[in-house]
């Protein structure tokens, strides 16, 4: 029986942030108040004066390359660089080698999450053009939802089968979350750069070959279809202005049928950045104009934008190096997710509240997460201790990642996360980790 106490912390919760004492035993939160005198047997002290205690984020997408693709990372390192980061759950998508597009191969990476995963976590399942029937076993319980790419982000798993979308859509009541590129338009457009420059066409050509007309045609198709079918639906990483305009804010998050998410990179870079960083910024929907960014913000801040994610996707710094059209889209970003939100924060674009709800409290709504995403009595301990004052800047040696390198490397952030609870268990602490204990299989609230 474990237990810590965590003394004089700024709590974020439910737009709010107070001074408070949290009381964790064994994995769960048990008491929070403004001064907690009657420690159990054994408990472990903290004192957080002056730190802000924040819920672990829950990232609502990575792709962590396991199975198949271990070259470019594995559960275990990804896991750990995002706890790191203050990452306490993740969902993975499907688009591994082999794909999570039967209910054997998705319970294969459950498995190996239970043993090397130092955060919690859920993996979706992938949808393809004829594999609806399986799609239908996915059990709402244990599994956090349906991932669609309906862009050729990711090989194989397009579905482009106008007849089967419906099915899906039709068929069943979980989350879908799709990705939304317009694959008709990014062909025609890759065609037309690669008559002029071959295959080594100028990175900053990408957000005008994967345009905002890609994006816009794609997701509001998946809009109309999700209207006329009552989908519960879901889209990845907006990356245009114009997208926006598809997204309510009139109701709250549990009562929405169609949601959307930002990914930080989409809020932390723009088209201005290509001629210094490259393919490192190339993503799939690229990054696109700063009028783009300004709008995601706008959104973001009106709530017609729901949650903050990272899609991170590692790829070796060999394959990054490539020319243009061999390179892949993709970065890593967990570990410096939430620190690049809180200099945000910082730099007075979002208030630390608002982030909590993005990153955590909506998160744990939208997908139906049991007991997480939030700083309550009775919740999981997925706990993370941030110091607002403590620069340190983005290096080779302090990296996590398998893949070794970061879009981030020679920024300097302000605060530093100085210790990450997963489960009542201090996982992280001040650059040193607890090995020996694994994160837990994410639980909805759903029948």
């Amino acid at each position: 029986m474990s237990s810590t106490l965590i003394k004089n912390a700024f709590v974020v919760n439910e737009n709010k942030t107070e001074v408070k004492d949290v009381l964790i035993k064994d994995q769960r939160i048990v008491k929070i108040e403004e001064n907690i005198a009657d420690l159990p047997e054994n408990c472990t002290v903290i004192d957080a004066t002056g730190k802000y205690l924040l819920p672990g984020a829950i990232d609502d997408q990575v792709h962590f390359r396991e199975p198949g693709l271990t070259h470019k990372a594995n559960i275990e390192t990804e896991s750990r660089a995002a706890v790191a980061g203050g990452i306490t759950s993740f969902i993975e998508m499907p688009n591994t080698n082999p794909q999570s597009v039967t209910q054997e191969l998705l319970e294969e990476k459950f498995d190996i999450a239970s043993k090397t995963s130092y955060a919690n976590y859920s993996f979706m399942f992938g949808g393809t053009n004829d594999n609806l029937e399986e799609l239908l076993k996915t059990n709402p319980r244990n599994v956090a939802g349906i991932k669609l790419f309906l862009g050729s982000s990711t090989g194989n798993m397009l579905v482009d089968n106008e007849e089967v979308l419906e099915k899906i859509f039709s068929s069943t009541d979980m989350v879908i979350s799709v990705h939304c590129e317009d694959e008709g338009t990014i062909r025609a457009n890759l065609e037309k750069y690669k008559a002029e420059f071959g295959e080594d066409i100028p990175i900053k050509y990408h957000p005008i070959i994967r345009s905002e007309e890609a994006c816009y045609l794609s997701s509001s198709k998946a809009i109309e279809l999700a209207k006329k079918t009552g989908a519960r639906l879901h889209i990845f990483h907006l990356s245009t202005g114009k997208e926006t305009s598809l997204f309510r804010n009139d109701i709250p998050l549990k009562d929405k049928k169609i949601t959307a998410e930002v990914c930080v990179h989409h809020l932390n870079f723009d088209d201005s950045m290509y001629d210094e960083k490259g393919t490192f910024i190339k993503w799939n929907p690229a990054v696109k104009t700063k009028k783009d960014q300004d709008m995601l913000w706008e959104a973001l801040l009106d709530d017609r934008i729901d949650v903050i994610a990272t899609d991170h996707a590692p790829h070796t710094l060999e394959e990054k190096q490539q020319v243009y059209t061999k390179a892949p889209s993709g970065g890593p970003l967990v570990q410096h997710a939430m620190v690049a939100m809180l200099e945000a924060v910082k730099n007075g674009k979002i208030s630390i509240e608002k982030m909590v709800e993005k990153m955590s409290h909506n998160p744990a709504i939208l997908f139906q997460v049991e007991d997480r995403g939030y700083v309550k009595e009775g919740f999981y301990a997925d706990l993370v201790l941030v110091d607002m004052n403590d620069p340190w800047t983005v290096n080779k040696e302090n990296l996590l990642y398998k893949c070794q390198w970061s879009p981030f490397e020679g920024t300097t952030f302000n605060s530093k996360i100085t210790h990450t609870f997963v489960n009542g268990n201090l996982i992280y602490n001040n650059g040193e980790f607890n090995d020996d204990i694994k994160g837990e299989r994410l639980l909805f609230t759903r029948n």
